[in-house]
C-alpha cells in the first residue's frame, strides 16, 4: 500500500472539452482530456470567490477506450491516478515541462452535459 500512496491523485472535475482518442500503430490507444477543479473561498471582503484550476489527464488501453466511449464535454468525473512530468523541445528549441495525471480509474458523475 506504501507504493500506491507515494504519487497518488484523486480529482473530481468537469471535462472541459471532447476527448481525443488516439490509436497507435500497434494498436495501443490513449486518451487526452482536461478537466476543470474549481473550489470556492470567501475573500476579505466576505464575497464569495470561485477558483478554477485546469488539469490534463492521459489513460491508456482499456482505460483510454472506455472514457472516450463514455464521456463527453461537461460531464462530471472523478479520476484516480498518478503525476506524471515530462518534457519535450517544441520547434524554436526551447523546453517545455508539461504535468499531466495518468489515470487509473474514473467515475462518471452526472448523466449529461
Amino acid at each position: 500500500m506504501t507504493n500506491t500512496l507515494k504519487n497518488s491523485i484523486q480529482l473530481i472535475g468537469n471535462i472541459g472539452k471532447d476527448i481525443i482518442l488516439t490509436t497507435f500503430d500497434k494498436g495501443s490507444q490513449k486518451a487526452s482530456i482536461a478537466i476543470a477543479v474549481s473550489e470556492f473561498y470567501t475573500n476579505n471582503k466576505g464575497e464569495k470567490v470561485k477558483q478554477t484550476e485546469w488539469h490534463n489527464l492521459v489513460a491508456w488501453g482499456k482505460t483510454a477506450k472506455l472514457m472516450s466511449e463514455s464521456l463527453i464535454k461537461g460531464n462530471e468525473i472523478a479520476v484516480q491516478g498518478k503525476l506524471s512530468n515530462r518534457t519535450y523541445q517544441d520547434k524554436e528549441g526551447k523546453t517545455k515541462y508539461i504535468t499531466e495525471v495518468i489515470v487509473s480509474e474514473f467515475y462518471k458523475l452526472s448523466r449529461t452535459a
